[in-house]
């Protein structure tokens, strides 16, 4: 686990600046706004009685849900393992009394107090966390009661058992007009020279992303359901990709799914 969380930083922090250029599937106009609104809901949610909501962006990167977060009116704590990517949200939300930041151990939620924030939101982060689910138990210790979990951008078991029409589209999205460009990247050849040494490298740390080692959601739900909390909503969706012709994409969104979120309350 030591060495995961080791290469993990690592990584991380080396790609923090090309962050989301290289993540055209987060960044595009339909997924911020899914984004945004799937927070706005969860925040509605939040039954606490605190006068000003804290959120906890854990696994904050380059700050794509600290943004929205301090757009809904929260104050937002951004959490991440990579200093990097800390310095980066100093640097970009530098009104203190609406963002801070803090260093994560990539094992656990150790330096965080019991029943501290309103929301706890992670976004496409799970994945990296040797212990999911461990982190997810943590994530009920510090939310207060009352408070709202979200959790968003893992894939889905359609993703892994994929049906006719889940096949049918990725065949007609897997070839854009911009993946050219990754042929004309170094690091799309030192990539290959390095999954050839070892199948399961990947250059941004990730762990569950294989058939057989994935996150699986109803283990999710079954620790927080083994502790008190409701389900409030669980969504699943079709990703959009910047890379994709959006008729193409727009044709599909509501016949398939190849990801989830979900929002739970503490009690």
């Amino acid at each position: 686990m030591d060495k995961q969380i080791r290469e993990n930083k690592k990584a991380h922090d080396k790609i923090a600046r090309k962050y989301e250029s290289r993540h055209p599937e987060i960044y595009n106009e339909v997924e911020q706004t899914r984004l945004h609104n799937s927070l706005k809901r969860a925040i509605k949610e939040i039954k606490t009685d605190s006068k000003r909501k804290i959120a906890l962006d854990f696994g904050c990167g380059a700050g794509n849900l600290t943004k929205h977060l301090m757009e809904l009116d929260l104050g937002v704590v951004s959490a991440d393992i990579s200093p990097k990517f800390l310095e980066m949200i100093e640097d970009r939300f530098p009104e203190i009394h609406k963002s801070k930041t803090l260093k994560l151990n990539g094992e656990d939620l150790s330096n965080i107090e019991d029943e501290k924030f309103d929301l706890i939101a992670t976004y496409s982060v799970l994945h990296h966390v040797p212990d999911y689910l461990k982190i997810v138990k943590e994530f009920v210790r510090v939310i207060k009661p009352g408070g709202v979990i979200y959790i968003d951008h893992e894939v889905n078991n359609n993703y892994w058992e994929p049906s006719k029409e889940l096949k049918e589209f990725r065949e007609k999205v897997g070839t854009s007009k911009k993946s050219i460009f990754r042929f004309l990247n170094p690091d799309t050849y030192l990539q290959k020279i390095k999954t050839t040494i070892n199948p399961k490298y990947q250059a941004e740390g990730d762990i569950h992303v294989w058939q057989d080692d994935h996150i699986e959601w109803e283990k999710i739900k079954k620790v927080f359901q083994e502790n008190g909390c409701e389900l409030v909503k669980e969504e699943d969706f079709l990703s959009f990709n910047d890379a994709y012709k959006k008729d193409i994409w727009a044709d599909y969104k509501d016949k398939i799914s190849d990801m989830k979120y979900l929002i739970v309350r503490k009690p």
